[in-house]
């Protein structure tokens, strides 16, 4: 049994779907342009390091340098003594400051007056000539690392719609090593142990600067993984591939993917043909928020294409709360010759869109411009007989709102014009009509429509982070969403 799903898509088309003269030009262009560009703050930028930091140093500790580090040396009166460290561990890490820097060469992350702990063996053995067998001593040692700076550079590349990561940079260096020995006879080889700072400080910066390639190896494996799709229902999704490099500046960095609709059966073909220059389209009023997202009319156009040609929006309407309304017996006296050709038979309303709604973006709202022919059936004995048809063009205006990290909605109705298409029974009093029209729009189509609308559709956010405290801002043609966000595991 049909519903009133025509009305609510009519609705949804009026406030977020696009002309079709725009769909002609669209075709040709989709896959090597973007239409959604998201820009990082430095406030972004900043967030999303301290994260980076925190991940980093929980992945890296406990950290076990792999060498055991051996000395010897020949000391007077003693002789040989053969000095041994093992199970060097490091057990914690504090980063004092650290910050994040664009530039042409890339991403730079730098950690600065960072301390760390660790923990090891000792041991010693010697003979001398004044003793006739060999004497050892050993313990534990704790260490302290001081005014230790670690940095990386990032390259960052968009690789076939995918991002990918490459380390340019990397490097650790320790300015300051106390060495604290703990049991045997530890105040007596103290002034020894000292002379394994050297090694102990290259051991720390060749084990943290190698855990942190491989840190950058997984997150690099982490962003190509990244889908190129995202699922908006059973048929549709956005696609999310990147088309262009990240656009680097002073203080943001802005990424480009196209974020049009797409046949989540197909998967799109990228084309190389990349723009080389453009200007950043992603503009803010509040300078400190972390994320702003642009998406262009486009990305609303391509979801009326879509929809349009998969022919989602014909509807056949043959039930509304007032059932007078589908009954010939309920238009006496809207079209007489209706009742008197066709005495209390039952109707249908059979509706499609002549073509996908016109929507226009203005700096302080969005317009919208239906265009829908509506056939007045009448049910015969299990015969459907078309008997009129009717020209709608319903103009109404509309809000969008976040949901989440969706993109919601809403919509009112301003204005209803009609005009007879063609009918069989002779000629209608459109004036009759109307209200009856505007009432079943208003206060069936608009409510459906908006309960759909409230829902929305996906922004591209990555999973786990969530926006917080979004506002939305119109400009010619773009809808521009800028937030904070949060981050949960």
């Amino acid at each position: 049994m049909a519903s009133l799903a025509l009305l609510s898509f009519l609705i949804i088309s009026s406030t977020f779907l696009f002309s079709h003269a725009n769909l002609q030009l669209q075709s040709s262009i989709t896959q090597d342009e973007s239409f959604t560009s998201i820009l990082v703050s430095q406030n972004g930028l900043d967030f999303v390091k301290d994260l980076l930091v925190n991940k980093a140093i929980s992945s890296i500790i406990p950290l076990q340098l792999p060498a055991t580090i051996e000395k010897s040396a020949r000391i007077p009166f003693l002789g040989n003594v053969n000095m041994v460290i093992s199970n060097v561990t490091i057990y914690k890490i504090d980063v004092l400051s650290s910050y994040v820097k664009l530039g042409n060469s890339g991403i730079a992350i730098v950690a600065s007056g960072t301390t760390c702990n660790l923990t090891m063996n000792w041991h010693y053995s010697y003979s001398s000539w004044l003793v006739p067998f060999e004497i050892s001593d050993g313990g534990r040692a704790s260490v302290e690392v001081e005014g230790m700076e670690v940095g990386i550079t990032l390259g960052l590349e968009n690789h076939e719609g995918t991002l990918k990561l490459s380390l340019m940079e990397s490097g650790c260096y320790v300015k300051e090593i106390t060495i604290k020995l703990d049991g045997g006879a530890s105040w007596l080889y103290q002034g020894m142990i000292n002379a394994f700072e050297e090694q102990i400080e290259s051991a720390v910066e060749s084990a943290i600067t190698n855990k942190l390639k491989d840190g950058i190896l997984k997150l690099d494996s982490f962003l190509q993984s990244l889908p190129k799709e995202i699922p908006v229902d059973d048929n549709a999704s956005l696609n999310v591939s990147f088309v262009e490099n990240p656009i680097l500046s002073n203080s943001s960095i802005e990424f480009d993917i196209n974020g049009l609709f797409i046949d989540m059966k197909k998967v799109p073909a990228l084309s190389k043909n990349y723009r080389q220059t453009r200007q950043p389209s992603v503009f803010c009023t509040d300078q400190s928020k972390m994320l702003g997202i642009s998406l262009d009319e486009a990305v609303f156009n391509s979801a009326s294409a879509f929809y349009y040609d998969a022919e989602f929006m014909e509807w056949i309407v043959d039930e509304v709360p007032d059932e007078a309304l589908l009954n010939t017996a309920g238009w006496r006296f809207i079209i007489p010759q209706l009742y008197k050709k066709y005495p209390n038979d039952d109707m249908n309303l059979n509706i499609s869109l002549s073509s996908p709604p016109v929507v226009r973006i203005s700096e302080h709202k969005i317009g919208a411009t239906v265009y829908a022919d509506v056939i007045i059936d009448v049910v015969e004995a299990d015969q459907v007989i078309p008997v009129a048809c009717i020209s709608l063009v319903i103009r109404g205006s509309g809000s969008v709102k976040i949901v989440g990290n969706n993109l919601g909605g809403s919509v009112k109705l301003d204005d209803l014009a009609m005009s007879l298409k063609w009918s069989k029974i002779g000629n209608l009093r459109m004036y009759l009509i109307q209200p009856v029209m505007w009432t079943l729009v208003q206060t069936v189509g608009i409510p459906y429509a908006n309960n759909y609308l409230g829902k929305g559709f996906p922004l591209p956010i990555i999973h786990g982070f969530t926006l917080q405290n979004a506002e939305i801002i119109f400009s010619s043609s773009k809808v521009s969403v800028c937030s904070d966000v949060a981050y949960s595991e």
